[in-house]
């Protein structure tokens, strides 16, 4: 029954890895907290046995776009579902609780803050629930990185129903810590815990260090024409020059952050999943819960503040399993900035409860270090990234750019001692040296600056005059993500500090390398496509596209690009054959089956 109802509805043969386990205990009534990494299927877990449960199962979702995406795909597969949120007017809310009043649908996706208002916890107490799910469960933990206070709500509203329902929890980032608090903050009873790896093996993960990102950001979307891609941004300010040099550059770019309106935030993202826009250029605002399978490249314009939201937000590139490219463009300004973000939390927070807030803080700056850390490293950044999460991975991926030798070690302990003895005699002589003021006084800058402060006649001015300002503080940022200099704040600005790192250095008891980047190509994903199906896949996605605004749902919603690369290979000749392609099922077979077969049909008579 479960895989009758598995390829029916959503066109698979076959559950993917932790899929059935979760399954099965939902359907036996078992609690479930499942740690799934973007893109491995989760939503399966528990709509199929919506399905096969009486009653109607709750969703609680944080993001409006999510469900909209998700309920408009269940319905395109013949599932009755229905979504209720801050979008819908009262009419609409009506319209939608009647009919979940009259069992008129089988999932409702719910935002959180609805939970405890008094029309929907009429409904709620009065109709059968027979499942609770929470998607993006880490929002309940405060050691998390999307901490929600309306999540803790739902253990509340669990309480309140006559019949305690089965729960089930998901997540794609979840550290020990974090689990722990999904269980207690959730009330699982005993949950069968499901955690099938963080590993995305289609995914590239690569870290480059450009001294112009701008430059390389152009230069890198040239082998992206065409495809779909997100590029992250730390500010608003950043996402409006980025997405203006974009377009002025011809590409096809639209923007999100808070500081549209909400009308503008909605058109930009619909233009985005609809593929009227292929780029979007966003702050973490967006893609929490997009379900845009057809993402090809992720760019993160600038380091996020911790692995946890990298991780997230690189994971919305290959949701449908197709090789996709996940780069992080590395500076240490970054770092200074997500460092002033966590200090402003401070500010920001209700100061009633000041050891919380310090703990938090403290944990922050932890994770931030892993992060800078995970850009520094000289080694395999997947094995780096799993390891972080707790799991014990091979050292080399082959899928990296430490691996793919698009970064190299260099050994830079002479260039290390040099910059230590700087900071050094810098302190001797009273002087609170910033990172570019220590690189100015070694690379012999004639700055009026560097001339009326005297540092022109430290012993270490000019030592390093064979290298830019540029490239020292790229070694000073390395040096500091390695411990091997310190930083603490002086008046308003950061200044550089010796450490024990610093000692062993000098004492020669240390090596220092730092990871720089080669004049690289990253293998285009689809280069070992042939010809001949890349001329097939470019048919069926215009064919898809037609189909797409004639229904008015996003082109993915009809069929992913992995089910067309799938009817590439396979040129099914019937509907029948087409229903071994991988992601069609029943319902879109016999809905858009007639138009696909036609079209690989009329290409392969042209091709005789």
């Amino acid at each position: 029954m479960k895989l009758q109802l598995l390829h029916e509805y959503f066109g698979y043969t076959s559950f993917r890895e932790g899929q059935q386990g979760a399954v099965d205990a939902l359907l036996s009534g078992k609690d479930v907290l499942a740690v799934m990494p973007t893109g491995a299927g989760k939503s399966i877990c528990y709509q199929l046995p919506a399905l096969m449960m009486n009653g109607i199962s709750i969703v609680i979702s944080p993001l409006i776009s999510l469900m909209k995406d998700q309920v408009e795909s269940l319905r395109q597969s013949g599932i009755p579902a229905a979504f209720i949120n801050s979008t819908m007017n009262l009419e609409e809310y009506h319209i939608v609780m009647q009919g979940a009043r009259h069992g008129e649908y089988k999932l409702i996706y719910v935002a959180p803050e609805r939970l405890l208002t008094e029309s929907f916890l009429r409904f709620a107490v009065n109709n059968e629930i027979s499942m609770i799910t929470v998607d993006e469960a880490h929002c309940v933990s405060q050691w998390g990185q999307d901490f929600r206070q309306s999540y803790l709500d739902i253990s509340k509203f669990v309480k309140m129903l006559p019949v305690r329902p089965v729960i089930g929890a998901f997540t794609a980032t979840a550290t020990k810590q974090v689990r722990q608090d999904i269980i207690n903050f959730l009330d699982l009873d005993e949950p069968t815990e499901i955690t099938t790896g963080f590993d995305r093996k289609n995914l590239y993960f690569g870290v480059k260090t450009p001294k112009d990102k701008s430059k390389e950001l152009l230069s890198l979307l040239k082998k992206y024409i065409g495809r779909s891609g997100i590029i992250y941004c730390l500010s608003r300010k950043l996402v409006e020059q980025v997405c203006d040099e974009l377009c002025n550059a011809g590409l096809s770019a639209t923007r999100y952050h808070a500081g549209l309106s909400s009308e503008e935030r909605a058109a930009n993202q619909e233009d985005f999943l609809y593929d009227r826009s292929n780029i979007m250029v966003a702050t973490n605002a967006f893609g929490m819960g997009i379900d845009k399978s057809n993402v090809s490249f992720v760019i993160h314009y600038n380091m996020p503040k911790d692995i946890e939201s990298y991780y997230q937000e690189a994971g919305r590139a290959g949701r449908d399993g197709e090789p996709a490219e996940c780069i992080l463009f590395y500076s240490g300004r970054d770092v200074r900035t997500n460092q002033f973000l966590i200090e402003q939390s401070r500010e920001n927070a209700d100061a009633q409860d000041t050891a919380l807030i310090e703990s938090l803080i403290a944990k922050s700056k932890e994770r931030l270090k892993s992060m800078t850390f995970y850009c520094t490293a000289v080694e395999c950044q997947r094995n780096y990234m799993l390891r972080y999460f707790g799991e014990n991975p091979a050292p080399f991926c082959g899928n990296c750019s430490g691996c793919l030798g698009n970064t190299e070690k260099k050994d830079i302990t002479i260039e290390a001692m040099k910059i230590i003895s700087c900071v050094y005699r810098g302190h001797q002589n009273g002087y609170h040296l910033s990172r570019t003021k220590t690189a100015q006084v070694l690379t012999g800058s004639t700055q009026k600056a560097i001339i009326e402060m005297r540092l022109d006649k430290l012993s270490t001015y000019g030592i390093m005059s064979d290298y830019s300002v540029t490239d020292v503080v790229q070694m000073i940022d390395s040096m500091i993500a390695s411990g091997d200099l310190g930083t603490k704040i002086f008046k308003e600005y950061s200044e550089l500090v010796i450490t024990s790192g610093s000692a062993a250095v000098i004492r020669k008891e240390k090596r220092v390398e730092m990871r720089v980047s080669k004049k690289e190509k990253i293998d285009n994903a689809y280069e070992n496509v042939s010809a001949e199906e890349e001329e097939l896949f470019q048919r069926l996605r215009k064919l898809r596209e037609k189909l797409a605004m004639k229904e008015h749902v996003p082109p993915y919603v009809v069929f992913s690009n992995a089910a067309l690369r799938d009817m590439c290979r396979r040129k099914p000749q019937n509907i029948q054959e087409l229903m071994s392609v991988s992601g069609v099922g029943m319902m879109r077979s016999q809905k858009y089956g007639r138009e696909f077969v036609d079209e690989i049909q009329k290409f392969l008579k042209r091709k005789m």
